[in-house]
């Protein structure tokens, strides 16, 4: 290969690296941009219905000042799981673009059916997002009513001959940030976790 060629490739392969660079940031800027609390809430659909009930709530004010927002509990912190959620979230963009929940009475509809599936990942994850902030290990079990403290208790979240726990924090915690669905039956719940 003579030197001209050489260079060629060699440029080739500089405009290669600075235009992946490029790509990458801005793929990383947009993945970050769509990851915030104002981004989540720049549809009246999220601001108006959803964010209203999180803000009665002890994950927006309390003693502490500590606040959860919306990725915090719905997009994982893990880059592969991020990205996951982010191409599954493409099916949301859709449904808005279809105009599916763009009302209250059509959200009030949908809600049943979008809060089981918020929930059945949450189960299949173990309820990774609330244990980005609530940790067992963390928890004073004496300053808990017992019901609480019980459930609570690590030696109850141990995995029995190497299987998963059965119950994680959503079992127990469904309408924490926003109020349960028209039409959720505890009972029904609770014969499925049996």
């Amino acid at each position: 290969m003579n030197k001209g060629a050489k260079r060629g490739v060699l440029g080739l392969l500089v405009v290669g690296i600075v235009l992946g660079i490029i790509l990458w940031g801005g793929f990383n800027t947009a993945m970050e941009a769509t990851n915030t609390e104002e981004f989540c809430i720049s549809c009246h659909e999220m601001e108006e219905n959803v964010y209203e009930e999180l803000k009665e709530t002890i994950h927006f004010t309390n003693r502490t000042g500590v606040r959860a927002t919306c990725p915090d509990c719905h997009v994982p912190k893990e880059w592969v799981h991020k990205v996951v959620r982010k191409i599954q979230a493409s099916n949301e963009l859709y449904h808005k673009l279809m105009g599916t929940i763009d009302t209250p009475e059509k959200f009030e509809e949908e809600r049943l059916v979008m809060a089981q599936r918020v929930w059945k990942k949450m189960k299949e994850t173990d309820s990774r997002e609330c244990r980005n902030c609530h940790k067992f290990q963390s928890m004073d079990l004496e300053r808990q009513d017992s019901r609480s403290a019980d459930a609570h208790d690590p030696h109850y979240w141990e995995a029995v001959d190497g299987e998963s726990p059965s119950k994680t924090c959503i079992d127990c915690h469904k309408g924490i940030a926003h109020e349960l669905p028209a039409g959720y039956d505890p009972a029904e719940d609770m014969a499925a976790q049996e």
